[in-house]
C-alpha cells in the first residue's frame, strides 16, 4: 500500500512539474524592431550672392543650427546623414559633434530607399536635405505621396518617421 501511495505521489509530483515545463517553452513574445528617422533642412542660409550654389549659414541658420543639437541631444542618434552642401555639413555638425558620430553623405538623386532603410533598421538616424529633396525623401521612405515641397524659407520642419516592424508612420513638426 505504502509503495501505491509513493507511486500515486510520484506521478503527481512529476505531472505538476512537466506541466510547469510546457508552461516555460512557450514562445517569448519578441521585441518588436523601431527604426526612427528624423528628416530636417538645412538651417538659414546666406542669400547674399544669388549666384553662389554652395552658401554656407548665415547668422540665423548657425543660432538654428545649434536649437537642432539641443532637440537632438534628447536621442541617441546612430547616424547623421547629409548631402554634400556647406549648409548641411553646418546644420549637422553640432549634433554630430555632440553625439560623436561621422557624418555621412548621401546624393538624394541616386539613393536606393528600400537599401538605405534596410541599412537602418532597428536605428535612430537624422537626415538633413533641402526643400526639394526633404518631403521626396519621406515621401518615399513611407510608400505615399503625403507631403508637398516645402517652402524654400521653411528651415523649422522636422518630419520625424517610424518604423515598428517595416509598418510607417509619420508626423510633421514646426519647431520655432
Amino acid at each position: 500500500m505504502k509503495t501505491i501511495k509513493l507511486l500515486l505521489l510520484s506521478f503527481i509530483l512529476i505531472s505538476i512539474t512537466s506541466c510547469k515545463d510546457d508552461a516555460s517553452t512557450e514562445i517569448e513574445k519578441t521585441e518588436p524592431e523601431i527604426s526612427t528617422f528624423y528628416f530636417i533642412r538645412h538651417a538659414e542660409k546666406d542669400r547674399s550672392n544669388p549666384e553662389n550654389l554652395d552658401p554656407e549659414l548665415n547668422q540665423e541658420g548657425l543660432g538654428r543650427s545649434i536649437r537642432w543639437e539641443r532637440v537632438f541631444s534628447e536621442i541617441d542618434l546612430d547616424e547623421v546623414y547629409c548631402t554634400d552642401y556647406e549648409r548641411t555639413m553646418m546644420t549637422g555638425a553640432p549634433t554630430a559633434i555632440n553625439q560623436d558620430i561621422m557624418v555621412k553623405y548621401y546624393e538624394p538623386e541616386s539613393l536606393n530607399y528600400e537599401d538605405f532603410k534596410f541599412l537602418n533598421q532597428g536605428k535612430n538616424v537624422l537626415v538633413i536635405g533641402h526643400s526639394n529633396t526633404t518631403p521626396d525623401f519621406v515621401n518615399k521612405m513611407i510608400g505615399e505621396d503625403k507631403y508637398e515641397q516645402m517652402d524654400d524659407y521653411d528651415n523649422s520642419s522636422l518630419f520625424i518617421v517610424r518604423f515598428i516592424d517595416d509598418k510607417p508612420t509619420s508626423i510633421r513638426l514646426k519647431m520655432d
